[in-house]
């Protein structure tokens, strides 16, 4: 648990971007329910926080993937963050839709890109994977090289590490659920009693999910 994670969770509870409630789940686009939610576009609002993210995003991928060609952000959650990343770092920005636009030039991709090109895949927040891996297999069908995406939270569900291991996807965030629950407690932000219900549906969030189907 390093001392950014903890900084990031503390954040994104300072300005209510996470959301917990047991008795009414929020449901995920998936259908599934669960008792977490955590909307990070809500850091965007807020120009010290904004910068902090973005920031510790250039940190990572100075770090872990060196110099690459092109920032792509994913749709919706991505595309301001990546924005951001790509001007700090002087590079070109495009973004990834899930799937190709129905009308004008059908783009998925929106921005140049070319085959070859370097990339690092922008996300706000990783849950099963699967948003963020389309928009992967959508720049490596045009050619490019997806050297990895950076993220600033992931619920560490073992459905997304396997989701991310199968498609041989590097990702790093900048905090995460065990970070985040660590200084929710620590600040009182969520009740003793709720720590069962948030271990139990990080455990097994279908069964979890099943379990309050209304």
């Amino acid at each position: 648990m390093n001392e950014t994670a903890e900084q990031t969770s503390a954040f994104l509870l300072q300005v209510k971007a996470v959301k917990l409630n047991n008795e009414h789940p929020f449901t995920w686009a998936s259908g599934r329910k669960s008792p977490i939610y955590c909307d990070n576009r809500v850091t965007l609002s807020y120009p010290e926080i904004r910068t902090f993210i973005r920031q510790r995003f250039v940190d990572i991928i100075n770090e872990h993937y060196g110099d690459i060609d092109v920032i792509a952000g994913v749709a919706t959650g991505g595309i301001a963050q990546g924005a951001l990343v790509a001007q700090e770092l002087g590079k070109p920005f495009v973004y990834v839709r899930s799937e190709e636009k129905k009308h004008g030039l059908t783009n998925q991709i929106e921005g140049e890109i070319h085959s070859g090109q370097t990339v690092v895949v922008v996300e706000d927040l990783v849950s099963t994977g699967k948003s963020s891996l389309i928009a992967v297999n959508a720049l490596r069908e045009k050619g490019c090289i997806v050297k990895g995406m950076v993220a600033i939270f992931t619920y560490g569900l073992e459905v997304a590490e396997k989701n991310f291991k199968d498609a041989d996807v590097e990702l790093h965030t900048i905090t995460n659920y065990d970070a985040l629950i660590k200084v929710a407690c620590e600040q009182d932000y969520i009740r003793e009693s709720d720590l069962e219900s948030l271990k139990t549906w990080r455990e097994n969030p279908e069964k979890w999910s099943d379990d309050h189907m209304a």
